[in-house]
């Protein structure tokens, strides 16, 4: 019988595929655990804006705060920065033809999206997330 815990090692979430496929949704697993990326301007938050604070839809490690949250266009949810930088991970990406760095969630490594140099004052920053790796707790 496969083991199903959770476990956490130096605050990390560490959980079996099978349990990962459980706990979410066909789409929060596509994105979370295989990279995936929802479709532009279908997302569940991208045209939120209620106050709160974004978590992580796999761990529920705190992401962004819904003031560092803008309307770039772009057709996913964008941040000018995470709420706790050390909650964020940073991968280089050179998938699809492209160079860009990918965000991780620093405490169960999902993939959440991109970061790109083109975001407003004050980082300069655009944190591309998909709505499927968060969830909204409103304030």
């Amino acid at each position: 019988m496969p083991d199903t815990k959770t476990k956490t090692t130096d605050d990390k979430v560490i959980k079996s595929e099978e349990q990962w496929r459980k706990e979410l949704s066909p789409m929060q697993y596509a994105v979370l655990r295989e990279k995936a990326t929802e479709r532009p301007f279908t997302g569940e938050y991208e045209h939120d804006h209620r106050a709160g604070t974004y978590v992580c839809a796999g761990c529920g490690n705190v992401l962004f705060e819904s003031d560092a949250k803008f309307d770039s266009g772009c057709g996913w949810p964008s941040f000018t920065a995470p709420a706790v930088e050390s909650h964020i991970d940073e991968e280089h990406d050179a998938s699809h033809g492209m160079i860009r760095t990918e965000v991780l969630c620093s405490k169960c490594s999902g993939h959440l999206g991109h970061v790109f140099p083109d975001g407003p004052g004050p980082t300069g920053l655009r944190y591309c997330i998909n709505s499927a790796a968060l969830k909204l707790e409103p304030k």
